[in-house]
C-alpha cells in the first residue's frame, strides 16, 4: 500500500475513531508554555509527567521573548503569514511509548461503548505498534520498537498553545511514527519540526522595546508648531530570540533577529501633517530615526515630526508611534532566511495648545 494511503487510513479510521478515546493526545502533546514549569520535561529520565515517563516534545526559548508565557508583541505586516498552529516533535523513547500506549489502550479497551468501529479501530491501533506486519499490506512496529530503544524516538503531533483556532491547532493527527537518530523524520510530514519552524515560534514570542519617540516640545505643543520626533540609536538595537529542542539524538535551534528600519508618525487627529507626508520615517545611517531637535532651528521643516492644525483642547492627542523591524532567521545546519517585517508601536498623549495673542 502506498505511504500516503498508509497515511490516510491511520488518521481517518484508527486515529480518529480510537485516539478520541485515548488519553495520550493531551498531556503527551501539550507543547511547554514559555517559562512555564508544567508539561513534558526536557529530563532524560525521572522527568516528565506523573507517570514519570520521558516527553521530550518541549520547545525552549530564550532571549527577548515574553515573560509571561503568552506570545510576544510584534505583530506580522503580512496578514495572511503566521506560525504553524502544530508540529510533530520528539516524544518517548520506544520503552517509554510502549509503557504510555499499552495503559492508554487498555483503559481505553475498558470504557463504556467502545465497541463495534471505535473497539476495532483502538484494536488496528495496537497492532500496529505490536506487529511489524501491521494489518493488509501495512508496514507496523514490531513490539513498539523496543530492540531499537535509545537508538531514535517516536514522534508525536505538538499543539501550538497559542494558536486560537481550535481545529488548527489539532490538525497534527497522524499516528506517532519513528525516527532514528541522526535521521530526519520521512518527506511526507511536512509539519516535522524544522529550524524554520522554530524560528516563527521564536518570531511569535518575541518582545520588542516600547516605541517611545522623544518630541520637541514634549508633551506639549503649539498649533502649527512644527513638533521634532526622533529615536536615538542607542535606544533601538537588534533584538533577537532563540527556540530550540534539544533532546538525546536530536538538537536544533533558530534564532530570530529584528532590526528596527523605519517609524511611523499618526497624529490621532486628521487636523494634522506628518514629515514626511506619508508619516514614515527611515532609518539614518547611524541606525537613529529622525534628528534632535536643536536651538535655532524652530524656523525649520524636520526630517520627522508633526504639526497639528488645531488645540486638543481640554484633552490630548494619542500619537501614535510605530517600529516597522526587518525579520530575519537563522539555524541549525546554516539554514536561514527571511521573516515577514514585524511592527509594534505605542501610543502617547500630546496636548496641543492654541498660541494666544493680545492686539491693541
Amino acid at each position: 500500500m502506498p505511504v500516503n494511503t498508509r497515511r490516510t487510513v491511520l488518521s481517518t479510521a484508527a486515529l480518529t475513531l480510537a485516539l478520541s478515546a485515548l488519553v495520550l493526545t493531551e498531556s503527551a502533546y501539550a507543547a511547554k508554555p514559555v517559562n512555564s514549569d508544567k508539561g513534558a520535561s526536557t529530563e532524560e529520565k525521572g522527568g516528565g509527567d506523573d507517570t514519570g515517563i520521558y516527553a521530550a516534545a518541549q520547545v525552549r526559548y530564550s532571549g527577548a521573548i515574553a515573560k509571561d508565557g503568552s506570545t510576544g508583541n510584534v505583530t506580522s505586516s503580512d496578514v495572511n503569514w503566521t506560525p504553524p498552529p502544530c508540529w510533530y516533535a520528539p516524544y518517548l523513547g520506544a520503552k517509554d511509548f510502549k509503557k504510555k500506549m499499552s495503559k492508554d489502550i487498555e483503559s481505553s479497551k475498558n470504557a463504556p461503548g467502545m465497541t463495534g468501529h471505535a473497539g476495532s479501530a483502538i484494536a488496528e491501533v495496537e497492532r500496529h505498534y505490536e506487529d511489524e506486519y501491521g494489518w493488509t499490506d501495512t508496514p507496523g512496529y514490531k513490539d513498539y520498537n523496543v530492540e531499537k530503544d535509545g537508538e531514535g524516538m517516536f514522534w508525536a503531533g505538538v499543539e501550538n498553545p497559542d494558536e486560537p483556532d481550535y481545529l488548527k491547532r489539532k490538525s497534527c493527527t497522524d499516528l506517532p511514527f519513528w525516527v532514528d537518530n541522526g535521521e530526519a523524520p520521512p518527506p511526507q510530514y511536512e509539519e516535522a519540526i524544522t529550524p524554520e519552524i522554530l524560528a516563527a515560534l521564536a518570531y511569535q514570542h518575541m518582545q520588542l522595546p516600547d516605541t517611545k519617540v522623544t518630541l520637541a516640545p514634549e508633551a506639549n505643543t503649539k498649533v502649527n508648531l512644527p513638533t521634532w520626533a526622533w529615536l536615538d540609536e542607542a535606544v533601538f538595537d537588534e533584538v533577537q530570540a532563540t527556540a530550540a529542542i534539544n533532546v538525546p539524538g536530536f538538537n536544533i535551534q533558530a534564532t530570530t533577529t529584528a532590526k528596527p528600519v523605519s517609524l511611523k508618525l499618526e497624529p490621532g487627529t486628521e487636523d494634522a501633517e506628518t514629515y514626511p507626508a506619508s508619516g514614515e520615517c527611515e532609518i539614518n545611517d547611524d541606525d537613529s530615526i529622525g534628528e534632535p531637535y536643536a536651538k535655532g532651528k524652530s524656523d525649520e521643516t524636520p526630517p520627522c515630526g508633526i504639526r497639528y492644525l488645531r488645540s486638543s483642547g481640554d484633552g490630548t492627542f494619542k500619537l501614535r508611534a510605530t517600529i516597522t523591524w526587518d525579520i530575519t532567521w537563522t539555524g541549525t545546519g546554516g539554514a536561514g532566511g527571511d521573516l515577514p517585517d514585524g511592527t509594534f508601536g505605542n501610543d502617547q498623549a500630546v496636548t496641543v495648545q492654541e498660541i494666544q495673542s493680545v492686539n491693541r
